[in-house]
């Protein structure tokens, strides 16, 4: 009888040992979720939604401010609109870029006449498939043959080539072609953002992007070239040099070997060497009958050391020791600059120039010739 008592009594202890047990444990659990919720700042039934209900926390001071929200919506949306506009000067220009194969005859060492292949671009001028690429790409060629975007191949045949400008014209018997628009190097700004589009170590249409790094570089050839860091590599030679609005402001002419340097022939100087060739079969530069030397003046310009009996220079009244600043109201400081600005005109056309002498300056008229036969 006392056994059973005793083990009833142990039974009732255990019992209420449990319920103080889960009485604390509610009001800890309780207090626990309080401390949570009040540190978290939400209720205590948000705190059993799980993270989805929590949300992130932060001081006034780290709150973004309205500036910061609207820039990052701003820069976002611009750098969206910059990819959406280069993805279409690319679908506008690559059509009108052509891949050019060319096969020149060498002789060796031997006197062994051999047959060599090289690759180059071309840029299609008009659409009855007169297309416009480098001298050093076509000009001495025996075999051309042009593939267009769509793949398809056609024979071509040289029009004319300069050396001097290293412009070249060839023709393809096609129709309906998409012909690149050319703007001028005139609108242009060193650090504008430009395109290469080309076919370099034979790669079709390949695009590169970069700046315009300067203008007026004179390398190689008396032209004022574009220079910019857009890779341009062997097989680009003769391809567009593109600006942001899908215009053909220069064309690649030549990398600085082992750099990312690259240079084109301005969109200027293309198009009226390439009219030329189109229309008399090659290209006549306009002369005025001038000896350029270095300038040693403290004026900025191009020295005039001598002139040439009967030519325009001399009958439009520049002489020897006179300064040339300005051509057609464009500043020049040396002879390329004044070559730059003279290949912008045909033979016939009326040049405004602007001469430094004896402390003063006045304004002359210059009528163009053609380059005498040497």
């Amino acid at each position: 009888m006392n056994k059973g008592n005793g083990i009833k009594s142990f039974f009732i202890r255990g019992l209420i040992i449990v319920i103080i047990a889960i009485i604390f444990f509610i009001v800890g659990g309780t207090s626990m979720l309080g401390i949570l919720a009040a540190v978290n700042k939400v209720t205590i039934a948000d705190l059993f939604k799980g993270n989805a209900g929590i949300e992130e926390r932060t001081t006034p001071e780290q709150q973004p401010t309205k500036n910061e929200v609207e820039a990052n919506a701003v820069g976002g949306l611009l750098l969206g609109e910059f990819n959406d506009a280069i993805s279409k000067v690319v679908e506008e220009i690559t059509p009108s870029v052509v891949n050019i194969k060319v096969t020149i005859k060498t002789t060796d060492i031997f006197g062994q006449t051999q047959e060599q292949e090289g690759i180059g671009s071309g840029v299609i001028y008009t659409k009855d498939g007169y297309i416009i690429t480098n001298n050093h790409v076509a000009g001495d060629a025996e075999k051309l043959v042009v593939t267009l975007y769509d793949g398809s191949n056609y024979p071509a045949t040289l029009k004319g080539a300069d050396e001097k400008t290293d412009v070249a014209v060839i023709k393809i018997k096609a129709d309906g072609l998409l012909a690149a628009k050319f703007g001028s190097e005139d609108d242009i700004s060193v650090g504008d953002m430009v395109i290469a589009v080309g076919s370099p170590y034979g790669l079709d249409q390949t695009v590169t992007m970069g700046v315009i790094s300067a203008k007026g570089r004179d390398i190689t050839i008396p032209v004022n070239l574009i220079q910019t860091d857009a890779a341009i590599n062997p097989g680009n030679s003769g391809g567009p040099l593109v600006n942001s609005n899908g215009e053909v402001i220069g064309i690649n002419t030549l990398a600085a070997s082992g750099t990312s340097i690259g240079f084109a022939i301005p969109g200027n100087t293309v198009v009226n060497i390439a009219n030329q060739i189109i229309e008399f079969g090659r290209a006549r530069i306009p002369f005025m009958g001038i000896e350029m030397s270095e300038n040693t003046t403290d004026v900025i310009g191009v020295y005039i050391n001598s002139v040439s009996q009967g030519y325009p220079a001399e009958k439009a009244g520049i002489k020897a020791g006179d300064v040339i600043v300005e051509m057609d109201g464009v500043e020049v400081s040396n002879p390329y600059e004044l070559f730059a600005q003279i290949l912008k005109h045909n033979i016939g056309d009326e040049v405004a120039v602007k001469v430094y002498r004896n402390g003063g300056y006045l304004a002359v008229t210059v009528k163009l010739i053609e380059v005498p036969a040497v």
